[in-house]
């Protein structure tokens, strides 16, 4: 275990307060010269012998292992590779095809819209009756019943924070019958979490975030281990196969994990992620957890009572938060482009909330009050009310 922040392993611009680690995390002081190895020595030196001498293949799972110490998940459990979409894709193909006789997903009103856009196309793609039927949050465990075939659902609303209780969530799609799917996106790197001791199916999760893997950095999935022999992968992509270099004609899946291995892996950016995993190797889980929850109490307390204008709309109870805070202000858009250009990053998701991301490993106490500083002053004297900072970004 090791004091926490540990600033001197990230490569900050100075002067900035960067309150946006749950939308993409800063880069790794080391990571720039691992990727620049894997470029130059492997890539330039070893060619296409790397893919054996560089251990280039067994990337993917060498990878998920370090994920999945971090999010409760067994050795082997785990494998990286594409888009959190496409992953998305997978389980929820895998969980319908597990419950043949069912044709109802739930999920939520605040779930990420890519995993819903995903399942409308699964549906249709499908074209066999399914429906997707999602109701409020808070709503969720009262409508779970025997007619679901899977619940799908992020562990971590991406607008406010609100955390779902996935063990209770799942004890009740398992007694319902139905397959129990988690997104992890804002929660890998943010909590600790416990995929076996849930006993949930599937998980997916995005790197680019908490874990720091960089803009573009790829997905995991995760199948509970004896589920992982019998999933069906729908994406039927070579490296799927059990013997791909054999290059049958016929689609065989490996026997557990990797089945869900798709196209070529991105070696440099599974790189980069696999470099900037190793900020943990002296941190656990819980010490993590218990610095973002004092981090987000202060900050809290610190907005209430200087920017009374804003409005808290993430749960106030830290058990039922994850590791950002989010506030409502009907200029919020303007007023984060304003921080911003006053050095405090954070982000904005519509229609009116600005959201602050709390990663202990970069962000202490005084990083808290200094943001709380600048935007009580952006709020008071409204200085977020000058065009510029209204003209719309293609980014949020």
């Amino acid at each position: 275990m090791t004091t926490l922040p540990r600033k001197d392993l990230f490569d900050l611009p100075e002067g900035v307060i960067y309150l946006d680690g749950n939308s993409l995390g800063p880069l790794p002081k080391h990571v720039p010269a691992r990727v620049a190895e894997a470029v130059t020595r492997e890539w330039g030196q070893e060619l296409i012998r790397a893919w054996n001498s560089c251990g280039w293949m067994e990337q993917p799972l060498r990878v998920g292992n370090a994920v999945a110490r971090l999010i409760g998940a067994p050795e082997g459990s785990v494998v990286m590779g594409d888009t959190l979409s496409i992953k998305v894709f997978q389980a929820l193909s895998a969980a319908l095809a597990m419950r043949p006789d069912r044709r109802v997903i739930l999920s939520d009103k605040g779930n990420f819209p890519t995993d819903l856009y995903m399942a409308e196309g699964l549906i249709a793609l499908k074209n066999a009756g399914y429906e997707l039927r999602t109701v409020a949050p808070e709503e969720v465990a009262d409508a779970i019943d025997d007619s679901l075939a899977a619940v799908m659902l992020t562990e971590v609303d991406y607008r406010t924070g609100r955390r779902h209780d996935m063990h209770a969530i799942t004890d009740k799609a398992h007694a319902a019958g139905a397959v129990m799917i988690w997104d992890l996106a804002h929660s890998a790197g943010a909590l600790e979490i416990d995929l076996a001791g849930s006993n949930c199916d599937f998980a997916v999760g995005c790197t680019y975030k908490y874990l720091n893997g960089g803009p573009g950095a790829p997905a995991f999935i995760y199948i509970r281990p004896d589920l992982a022999a019998t999933a069906q992968p729908a994406l039927s992509g070579w490296l799927g196969h059990d013997a791909p270099f054999a290059f049958e004609q016929g689609y065989r899946p490996a026997p557990g994990i990797e089945r869900m291995r798709v196209g070529t892996p991105p070696v440099l950016q599974m790189t980069a992620l696999e470099a900037a995993l190793e900020v943990w190797a002296e941190t656990d889980m819980a010490e993590i957890r218990a610095a973002s929850v004092a981090l987000c109490e202060q900050f809290i307390a610190e907005v209430e009572t200087a920017c009374p204008d804003l409005h808290l709309v993430s749960p106030r109870d830290a058990q039922h938060r994850g590791s950002q805070v989010s506030f409502a202000f009907e200029h919020g858009y303007a007023a984060m482009q304003a921080l911003i250009a006053r050095g405090v990053i954070g982000d904005f998701r519509a229609p009116d909330v600005m959201r602050f991301g709390f990663t202990p490993l970069y962000i202490d106490s005084a990083d808290v009050s200094a943001a709380v500083t600048i935007l009580a002053d952006i709020i008071d004297t409204k200085a977020w009310d000058r065009p510029e900072f209204h003209r719309a970004n293609r980014v949020t």
